[in-house]
This record gives C-alpha cells, structure tokens and sequence, in this order.
C-alpha cells in the first residue's frame, strides 16, 4: 500500500508539473486578470477598457506577429523597433515635403521591405549571426531616423488630418446597454495581420517549410528546402510588419520621433517566448504570440490604473521575459524526455 501510495503521490506531483509547464503561461494570464479585476473592480473589467487594451496592444501585435515568422526558422530581428522609428520619419518627411497619404504609405511599406531584406542578406547570405547582423542594423536604422530628422521630432499641420484621424478612429458596433461599441482600426489591422500570419504559418507549404527549419536546417537542406530564400522572406516580412507599426505609432500619435518605436521590439521578443511556452514542441507559434501580446497589454493597463511608475512597468516586463525563457527551456526539455523515452516500434514478425 505504501508502495503504491508513493507512486501515485510521485504520478500526481509530475501530472501538476507538466501541466504548469504546458499551460504556466495561461494561468498566470488568468491569475493577472483576476489580480487587477480585484483591484479595479469598477473599471477593469469593463468594455471601454478592453477596447483600449486592444488598441494598445495593437502595434505591438503587429510586431510580435511578423516576428513569429522570424523566430519560427530559428532567428531574431533585433531590429524591428528602429525601423518602426525610421518609419515614422520617412513617413512624416514625405508629408512634410507635400507628398500624399498613399505616397507616404507606399515608400514606408517600401523601406520596411528593404530593411527586412537587408537582414536576410546578412544572414541568410553572407552568413553573419542573425544577433549582431540584426543588431548592426539596429544601429543602422536609428542613425538613418536621426539623420533625417535632425533629431527632432516631426509633428503639426504637416501631418494629414485623414492621417492622424484614422490611428484613434473606430468602427461602431453599436450600444450594449448604456455603452457604445467600437471597433479601433487599429485592432483590425493587428487582427488581419494575425489571421495573415496564421495562414501562412499553418496552412501553407512555406510555413511547413520555416518549421523545417528551424526544427534542424541541415535535415531541410537535405529535404531540398531552399533554406536562404525562406530565411530571407522571414526577415522581409518581419520589416514589412515593423512597418505597419511605424505607421499604425505614428498615426496614433499624431507624432514621428526618431526613437519613439524601439520598446517595441524588447516586448515582441517578449510576446513570443511567451506563446512558445504553449507549445508541446517550445516552438513559436502565432496564437501563442496572442497571449503573450494579451498578457504584456494587461499587465501594462492594469499597472497605469494603479498609478505604478513605468520603470516598475519595464521591470515586470524584463521579469516576464526570464520566466517564459525558463518555461520554455523546461518544456522543451520535458518534450525531448519524452521522445526518448517513447518505445521504438518492433517490426512485425514474418511467419516462416
């Protein structure tokens, strides 16, 4: 009895951890949830707020989603913030010297395109690692926004107002009760740029493909998967996405400044170690992302209606990269176990 009591003790404390591995990450979500609800019953919880979380959350989205497909292969773009800025600054010179929305949105679409593919030269290419490569460009494309504005930011009646409009404009929904519901335009961009990213990821012989390789590059080779070009798409959406953000900042803000964008990609790291703590495998994967996106807009919501300090705000945020990094590790581990541990299939026995 004792024998078998301790096995089952033993069974239980290991069914407990694995499910804290496998789903820590969206119970502490939940757990996050019903902290601030306590705390600000009145206001939390609410459907304003929740409009507001999600445009908020929005720009970061849109980041955190087209870095998915980065990480997916198994690389990072250090980058994406600065060029989010540099963005902005295109964006806001073009207008400045009379040029149109549609121009202004074309050439930023543009450079985030040629921003992304001058990673993937880098590293699909000539090979440099995707770290300092993307950290070179970091530099790179903050030097530029601050060349081109001459450090000052870009704001007044240069700006388009259709422009500056659409960044906190919404789509009614209609009345629940006594409120009014909207949708931002802005979570309709992150929402298509999600759905985008999901279908390519899930449902399309490229997204197969990037698994591939970010599972084991030498076996994709082998596979005759054209590793660089994948590597190097990976990295022009990722430019592409930090683009849109640039946009989407500077729309809502009504304001383009040479560094206001880069916290964006510290946070959409963040988001997606986050969602590779809900995966078997500890891949990254965009519904993932999701949460980790929700879990950094609560965490920040929550926080400013309790008046915290944002450095307390950063600090949380570097304290909840440590822990998903950890999750992440501790998932993967649990899942290689596991492949070691699964019985080999016996060939079937020939009758004589």
């Amino acid at each position: 009895m004792t024998a078998n009591a301790d096995t089952a003790v033993v069974r239980r404390r290991l069914v407990v951890t694995a499910v804290l591995r496998r789903y820590g990450t969206l119970i502490g979500f939940l757990l996050i949830v019903g902290f601030f609800w306590t705390q600000r019953p009145q206001t939390f919880m609410t459907i304003p707020n929740w409009v507001n979380i999600t445009r908020q959350m929005s720009i970061l989205g849109v980041v955190a989603f087209t870095m998915t497909i980065v990480m997916v292969t198994g690389d990072f773009d250090l980058s994406v913030g600065a060029m989010a800025s540099l963005v902005g600054i295109v964006a806001g010179t073009t207008f400045q010297n009379g040029g149109s929305i549609a121009e202004a949105v074309a050439l930023s679409l543009l450079v985030g395109a040629a921003g992304g593919a001058f990673n993937g030269l880098l590293v699909a290419t000539i090979g440099i690692s995707a770290f300092v490569a993307t950290l070179g460009a970091l530099t790179v494309f903050r030097g530029l926004a601050l060349y081109i504005s001459g450090g000052v930011s870009i704001y007044g009646r240069v700006i388009p107002s259709e422009f500056s409009s659409f960044g906190r404009g919404a789509i009614p929904l209609g009345r629940i009760g006594e409120t009014d519901l909207a949708l931002p335009n802005l979570t309709i961009i992150a929402f298509i740029c999600l759905i985008l990213v999901f279908i390519i990821l899930n449902y399309t012989i490229v997204g197969r493909r990037l698994y591939a390789i970010g599972g084991n590059q030498e076996a994709a080779r082998f596979g005759g998967i054209r590793i660089n070009r994948l590597r190097l798409l990976s990295f022009v959406i990722s430019g592409l996405g930090a683009a849109v953000a640039g946009l989407m900042l500077f729309s809502r803000l009504s304001t383009a400044h040479p560094t206001q964008g880069e916290g964006l990609m510290l946070q959409a790291i963040a988001a997606v170690f986050l969602g590779m703590t809900l995966s078997e495998e500890s891949q990254p994967n965009v519904i993932g992302t999701l949460i980790g996106v929700l879990i950094l807009g609560v965490l920040a919501n929550g926080l400013t209606q309790m008046q915290i300090d944002t450095y307390i705000q950063q600090i949380s945020t570097g304290v909840i990269i440590i822990l998903a990094v950890t999750l992440s590790s501790l998932s993967q581990r649990q899942f290689r176990f596991r492949l070691l541990r699964r019985p080999r299939r016996q060939p079937p026995e020939v009758n004589a």
